[in-house]
């Protein structure tokens, strides 16, 4: 679970990804908003509270590895028309200087048995066409090109 413990290493890996557009970045906390009131609001947004217009309930876990943040997923509950086209249940994010060492393998896979717990069976994997390391990561899941994933 999100957590912080974890705010050192969590503004580290954003401070490695500032330069990174798009949809699956790190998120930040809002102008004025403390470490500790991000947190409090991810982990709130699994029960539905304080969500941005358009956005589903959604559970976020963190990767961490001896006390240090990786990356994150976040399990969508359910989805809406937005999500079905761009995003589906699972989007996960690893740190810049983490990338092409397996961690996106892992997040995935401990994501899919999370994804189950949440009663989700069938989940749907999104990611860009250009991005062929998500791509292996996905099909390396049992994940099916244009099919959803089973967790």
């Amino acid at each position: 679970m999100p957590s912080v413990k974890y705010k050192q290493s969590y503004l580290k890996a954003l401070e490695e990804g500032k330069e990174e557009t798009g949809i699956a970045v790190l998120r930040k906390p809002k102008i004025g908003e403390s470490f500790e009131e991000f947190v409090k609001n991810i982990r709130g947004e699994s029960r539905g509270l304080n969500l941005p217009e358009g956005w589903v309930p959604a559970s976020e876990f963190w990767l961490v590895e001896s006390s240090e943040f990786i990356g994150r997923v976040s399990i969508r509950h359910k989805l809406n028309d937005h999500l079905l086209k761009i995003g589906g249940h699972i989007g996960y994010y690893i740190r810049a200087t983490k990338r092409k060492m397996g961690y996106g393998k892992k997040i995935l896979k401990l994501s899919l048995l999370k994804a189950k717990k949440l009663g989700l069976t069938k989940v749907l994997v999104t990611c860009d066409e250009n991005n062929i390391g998500s791509q292996k990561i996905i099909e390396a899941s049992n994940g099916v090109f244009g099919r959803y994933c089973r967790s």
